[in-house]
């Protein structure tokens, strides 16, 4: 069922490793807010008259909105979109923008039924490293105001392999996590990307690389603790007791249709893709013109096939030899036939049409399906 994603291109301040889009500056916070209820009305047909069974704000840092900018926001939702009942509605968030008083008006004032926390680490010298803005107090004392203001419906982000994160504070982070019963934890590896501030570090020689052995036993460490304390491995980076999966990207993740809205934003309609411009200024400029400034692709059945199997072999139901059969002629043997080295080799795992990643090939996600991608030359 699809999805609207709505991006708030706006943070505090840029943490080292971020390549999203935002801006620091909040000077046109109240004009983009204006754009995204302007885009809201132009797309308005984009998914038919299809129900909504998720909504979600990421960013940037949504939580920098106010209530006000925030009711605005879902007046125009509601009133251009029918909202399932019982819809996963999730809001990003930083954990020194959840006051007690933020949390009340989120949870009595907004339809937000869900919290994804940014906190990264309990570490306070992990987070000075990653430049993050709150400190290890405020990402306890956030866990325990949300619980207290009546959010059970949890997921926390993490970061491991950071060379200041030892595998001593890796476990205390998870640990943490864990003794708060938070439902859902979204754990990511390091990166270094090209335009960040980590990445001109790297470059400099003043950080060191990401060390592929401490990320690989972080991710070890990870997947057997979560497994101990009842959590399944539903995604590569997503972990979450039984039945309480992230609905707005499993969508992502199983080919849904869903609206992107905001800069940056994208959107899929099942057969093409399309993307707003990655600029505010730009994307402001247009909106007060009445118009979205996007581009478009129309997919092939080579993309779509290449898409599904990047995106279904993250998961735990993998990727399924019938759907891929009827993406198109060659597809299904082409798949099989490539598989046959990582199921020999114990990367893969086979049931009936289902192929799925063993834990060996999780950590190579990445590189095995781009091995079995089909080329259009």
């Amino acid at each position: 069922m699809p999805g609207l994603y709505l991006h708030i291109p706006f943070c505090k301040q840029a943490c080292y490793y971020c390549n999203f889009h935002f801006s620091t500056s909040l000077r046109s916070k109240g004009d983009m807010v204006a754009a995204i209820v302007q885009e809201l009305e132009l797309q308005r047909d984009y998914l038919g008259q299809a129900e909504l069974t998720s909504v979600y704000f990421g960013g940037g840092t949504p939580s920098l909105l106010e209530m006000g900018e925030l009711e605005q926001i879902f007046h125009k939702i509601y009133a251009l979109h029918r909202v399932a009942p019982g819809a996963e509605i999730t809001l990003e968030a930083n954990p020194d923008d959840l006051s007690a008083e933020k949390l009340r008006g989120l949870k009595n004032h907004t339809p937000v039924s869900r919290l994804s926390i940014g906190i990264q680490s309990f570490s306070d010298e992990d987070l000075r490293w990653m430049n993050r803005a709150h400190s290890a107090a405020h990402a306890r004392a956030c866990l325990d105001a949300a619980r207290a203001a009546g959010f059970d419906d949890l997921t926390v982000d993490l970061i491991y392999g950071a060379p200041v994160t030892s595998d001593e504070q890796w476990a205390e982070n998870l640990h943490i996590v864990f003794d708060h019963g938070i439902p859902h934890l979204s754990c990511y590896c390091l990166t270094v990307e090209e335009g960040t501030a980590l990445g001109t570090f790297v470059r400099r020689g003043q950080q060191p690389p990401v060390d592929e052995e401490k990320a690989a036993r972080h991710f070890d460490y990870l997947v057997d603790t979560a497994g101990a304390r009842g959590y399944e491995h539903y995604e590569i980076s997503n972990f979450a007791l039984p039945g309480r999966y992230a609905r707005h990207n499993s969508s992502y993740w199983s080919g849904e249709p869903y609206l992107g809205v905001g800069p940056a934003a994208h959107s899929f309609d099942g057969h093409s893709r399309q993307w707003n411009v990655a600029n505010n200024a730009r994307y402001l400029k247009a909106l007060a013109e009445k118009r979205i400034p996007f581009e478009k692709e129309t997919l092939t059945a080579t993309q779509r096939y290449n898409e599904y199997v990047m995106t279904s072999l993250r998961t735990m139901w993998g990727a399924d030899l019938e759907k891929i059969g009827s993406m198109g002629a060659g597809f299904a043997a082409h798949f099989r036939q490539l598989a046959v080295p990582f199921l020999d080799s114990g990367k893969m795992e086979q049931a009936g049409s289902r192929y799925r990643l063993s834990r060996a090939g999780k950590f190579l996600a990445d590189g095995i399906a781009a091995e079995l991608f089909f080329s259009e030359e």
